[in-house]
């Protein structure tokens, strides 16, 4: 897929891994995988990664303009380089929201424009109205708000638009078992034995992929399906489920008066069946300084060409804003 509109590969000039939390505890010692992309001296961004459980990869660094931008890009607990992988103790939103601060801290920053999408705008909404005063402005993919009918929707309702994919998805679990698709996935999710759980692992993340795109992209589904991705993102993705996102009862459109003064851009692909426009709509209703872009021929990968153009542009808006 060419990806001429977005900025040259680029390696980090600094990298590092952050204890997150204390080890001799009941639950295991949390180590976050964090690099920093760019100008030393630029404005700072943070990237969110989606998932959750996802992890991030060096395409995520081409969004920015390495002459302007500090980007920091980090691996959330028990996502990609992060460690233990795919672990589920001690790992919540609060705790995530928590890291940001230790990471936000140990770099130096006083305030960072946020870039998340998917679970990665939930995560920037979640961490942005707990410190409203530490966001220079977000911009947000494919918006997901965490509530029940959004993870209702991606277990049963996509066999709407992928009745092959989600068959597929249905069947890796027993005919008795199909009511409740979220308990027998994560049943076996967190089997200990690896040809239990990584099996699993590989259905989830194999009809995620298949739903994120438009059009259909095999490099996208194949990026889904590698062990080590699959298995963070599926494992910690079906534990968030589970828990309702660990959001508050309200949801995040109950705490957007944190944010009035904030200013967003919004980018919300058309045919995204993953997560559906109507949150992204109903996010920019209720957030007097945010502009909604929807691209007319996007799903709801970020690569998508109209989508990752439009992420772009956003972000050079909030350059220009200074």
């Amino acid at each position: 897929m060419p990806r001429g509109d977005l900025f040259p590969d680029i390696a980090p000039y600094e990298t590092g891994l952050l204890p997150i939390s204390p080890a001799g505890g009941a639950g295991p010692s949390h180590v976050m995988y964090w690099e920093q992309v760019g100008n030393p001296r630029g404005q700072p961004v943070l990237f969110l990664h989606g998932g959750p459980g996802a992890g991030a990869g060096a395409v995520h660094r081409r969004f920015f303009d390495p002459a302007h931008w500090r980007v920091v890009i980090f691996d959330q607990r028990g996502a990609g380089r992060s460690r233990p992988l795919g672990e589920l103790r001690d790992n919540t939103t609060q705790h995530l929201i928590g890291d940001i601060e230790i990471l936000r801290r140990f770099l130096g920053i006083e305030r960072w424009l946020l870039f998340g999408g998917s679970w990665g705008s939930t995560l920037a909404l979640a961490y942005a109205q707990a410190h409203p005063l530490r966001v220079a402005g977000c911009v947000l993919r494919g918006v997901f708000l965490g509530r029940d009918d959004e993870v209702d929707w991606f277990l049963y309702g996509l066999r709407r638009i992928f009745p092959d994919a989600w068959q597929n998805f249905a069947e890796h679990v027993p005919a008795a078992e199909r009511d409740d698709l979220l308990r027998a996935y994560l049943k076996r999710l967190t089997d200990p034995d690896p040809g239990v759980h990584m099996a699993a692992a590989r259905a989830w993340s194999n009809y995620e992929g298949l739903c994120s795109t438009l059009l259909p992209s095999p490099e996208t589904v194949a990026s889904f399906a590698q062990d080590r991705s699959a298995l963070g993102l599926a494992r910690i993705e079906a534990h968030y489920f589970a828990n309702k996102l660990f959001l508050p009862p309200g949801g995040l459109l109950g705490g957007m008066r944190n944010l009035a003064h904030v200013q967003a851009e919004i980018v919300q692909g058309r045919y995204d069946m993953v997560c559906p426009p109507t949150s992204a709509f109903e996010l920019a209703e209720a957030w007097p300084g945010a502009r909604l872009t929807v691209v007319p021929d996007a799903g709801h990968s970020a690569l998508e060409p109209g989508v990752r153009t439009a992420l772009v542009a956003a972000v050079e808006r909030f350059r220009r804003r200074g």
